[in-house]
């Protein structure tokens, strides 16, 4: 049985990395992280995210072209997440939960790639008009995330984890 200390040893362990290794990947470990994804939570079970497995010289150059970074040129994967805003659950108030959805389940996708071996990162800062005209995604379908999926640089450090102490983030009852 996985224990609440295995949990936290694999958040501890994730990182954006931002250096990789040229080595491929298989597509039985992308289907694999997919289906890690596949069964997160979403509102309402709505479900309102596709991925798009991007492995190929020419899609690969069309993630570099909407956010061009060295960082990503040897990466031989990524995982673009996109948003299909009309099936996501939305509350009274009309706030639209598709960024959630897809926030847990690009998370799912990067504990699951930490755990086998691989490192990711999100990244947010693109041109979704670019990347969504390479992926040829409907009008109705959004990209929201890209996820570099490699093999870490094993000469990278990983970085010290800043965050505020849960005394600062953590109120019992009300503020």
């Amino acid at each position: 049985m996985t224990t609440l200390h295995d949990i936290q040893s694999l958040a501890m362990q994730r990182f954006s990395c931002r250096r990789y290794i040229s080595r491929e990947i298989s597509d039985d470990t992308l289907i694999g992280l997919l289906e890690c994804a596949r069964i997160a939570p979403s509102a309402c079970n709505k479900q309102p995210w596709r991925f798009v497995i991007v492995n190929t010289p020419e899609l690969r150059s069309e993630i570099l072209r909407s956010y061009p970074r060295e960082w990503l040129e040897n990466v031989p994967a990524f995982i673009v997440a996109c948003g299909d805003h009309s099936e996501a659950w939305h509350r009274a108030d009309g706030k639209d939960h598709t960024d959630i959805d897809i926030a847990i389940a690009v998370e799912h996708i990067c504990l699951a790639a930490t755990a086998a071996g691989l490192g990711t990162c999100w990244i947010c800062n693109f041109d979704a008009e670019i990347l969504g005209k390479a992926l040829n995604c409907p009008e109705h379908i959004e990209p929201i995330a890209i996820i570099p999926v490699a093999y870490p640089d094993p000469e990278l450090q990983q970085p010290e984890k800043k965050r505020k102490p849960l005394e600062e983030i953590v109120r019992w009852g009300k503020f």
